[in-house]
């Protein structure tokens, strides 16, 4: 075999619209001098982080690899170990002269990546860092004085104006390198696969992520701006996964939402912007890599917070008494997803209703999502503990029953992850204590008072900020 150039995948695990795969196939065709040269695409399993995660992230992350493994044409080597040592080692078994990722912008990836470069560099390999797993590269987007935005909406404007490019396009005589992966990283990969009590995971891989846009794009996105809340509906894109894993690239979608052949309506406008806070939270990580497990806004950081013992376990199981909480944490349990709106109340009522410091349900979350990013993720948790990135979070309590009723209002979601309150019609699901028959199946009762627990979170906000 020539000398290669190394494609690293991270959070890229497709082909299409993949700009770091170009840049490893033009610099292999420099180096051969005489055609296209090969190209190593290579994933390392890093204990580490494989450790760190869930059951439902390691099998989400093992099915795309055998997506990814089938795209590459069977191609795909696996190697398992800490990657400043896997890696150079990999490159010195090939003689290959590059490697080659896209742009890692978590705190622990630009680490790592740092380490990687520094050992590559001192045996004269290249490291070529090409794009990122967002339209616009976390950094890119500042202020007229040169900073980053603090708050989403002026952030949102400034990203589309900033605009990005157009899809990367495939080579189109790409060459890719055969290298043997790890016997035991494929094994550990089998075993994540076939784990006991797994969720119900959506197919993976690339091909299927594009099946699933495209079925949304010309389906559910005509009514985005007004269903995207409704737990009940299948009203939103649940691309997420896909995204997490790079599946997909949101360039690709945006393109697609750009494309003047479709008439898409106001949805698109309303998809667009919720890719936006997604690069937005990636924005914050960025210039704030102690915000990934601490308050954001120090304003708040003398807040008196509860361990919350067994009443967090009753939370996380979904077993407060209060239906769309439990309704919501139970779907988390069986499908490693939660729907947005969701997402919201089920940390309101852990920071606000049982006074737990947000962290707690933020690695719950990670745990279990198979769209688990760290950005997203906990800056979310932060909006709505009142510690991140909104500029007025003091009066944000959500009530879980109205929540419910507003955005489950005939209760099918409910009953769909409750089976103790099928028996209730419609909205009555929301409220088993106002009916005779609402604890008839061993629902439990409530775990706390939601109107007592929002005073007493009020009071505690009004202590610090006193």
């Amino acid at each position: 075999m020539s000398s290669p150039s190394i494609l690293w995948l991270r959070r890229d695990l497709r082909r299409g619209d993949l700009p770091a795969l170009g840049a490893a196939h033009d610099a292999a065709a420099s180096a051969s001098g005489t055609g296209p040269g090969e190209v190593a695409v290579v994933f390392v399993l890093d204990p580490t982080l494989w450790k760190g995660a869930g059951d439902a992230r390691r099998a989400w992350l093992a099915e795309s690899l055998q997506a990814a493994d089938a795209a590459y044409e069977g191609r795909l080597c696996v190697r398992e170990g800490d990657p400043v040592e896997v890696v150079p080692a990999l490159a010195a078994e090939l003689g290959a002269h590059s490697v080659h990722v896209s742009r890692e912008t978590t705190p622990a990836g630009r680490r790592r990546d740092r380490a990687v470069a520094a050992a590559l560099g001192e045996a004269g390999i290249a490291w070529v860092e090409t794009g990122s797993p967002y339209a616009v590269g976390p950094g890119s987007v500042r202020n007229g004085s040169g900073t980053e935005y603090k708050v989403f909406t002026p952030f949102s404007k400034a990203w589309r104006e900033h605009g990005w490019p157009a899809p990367a396009t495939e080579p189109k005589d790409l060459r890719l390198a055969q290298v043997r992966s790890d016997q035991s990283a494929l094994t550990t990969l089998e075993d994540a696969r076939e784990a006991n009590g797994l969720p119900a995971l959506p197919a993976a891989g690339e091909a299927a992520a594009l099946e699933r846009w495209a079925d949304f794009r010309d389906g559910a996105l005509a009514d985005y701006g007004t269903d995207r809340d409704r737990a009940d509906l299948d009203g939103v894109s649940r691309l997420s996964p896909y995204l997490k894993i790079g599946a997909v690239h949101p360039r690709t979608l945006l393109a697609d939402l750009a494309d003047g052949r479709r008439n898409l309506g106001p949805g698109a406008d309303r998809f667009a912007t919720e890719l936006a806070w997604r690069e937005f939270y990636a924005d914050v990580l960025w210039h704030h890599p102690e915000s990934a497990w601490h308050d954001l806004r120090p304003a708040l950081s003398g807040m008196d917070y509860d361990d919350g013992g067994e009443a967090v376990e009753a939370w996380r199981e979904g077993r407060t008494g209060y239906p769309v909480v439990d309704a919501a944490m139970r779907q988390l349990l069986r499908e490693g997803w939660m729907h947005n709106r969701m997402r919201m109340v089920t940390a309101s009522f852990l920071t606000k209703d049982l006074h737990v410091w947000w962290p707690i349900g933020a690695r719950h979350f990670l745990d279990h999502l198979i769209d688990g990013d760290i950005a997203s993720n906990n800056h979310g948790w932060q909006w709505v503990a009142g510690t991140g990135t909104d500029a007025s979070p003091y009066f944000r309590v959500f009530n879980p029953i109205t929540q419910g009723l507003r955005f489950d209002p005939h209760g099918d979601y409910v009953r769909r992850y409750v089976p103790e309150l099928a028996h209730l019609e419609g909205p009555a699901v929301h409220e088993p204590w106002k009916h005779d028959d609402g604890y008839a199946h061993d629902y439990p009762e409530r775990l706390v008072d939601h109107a007592d627990e929002r005073r007493e979170a009020l009071r505690r906000y009004a202590s610090v900020r006193g």
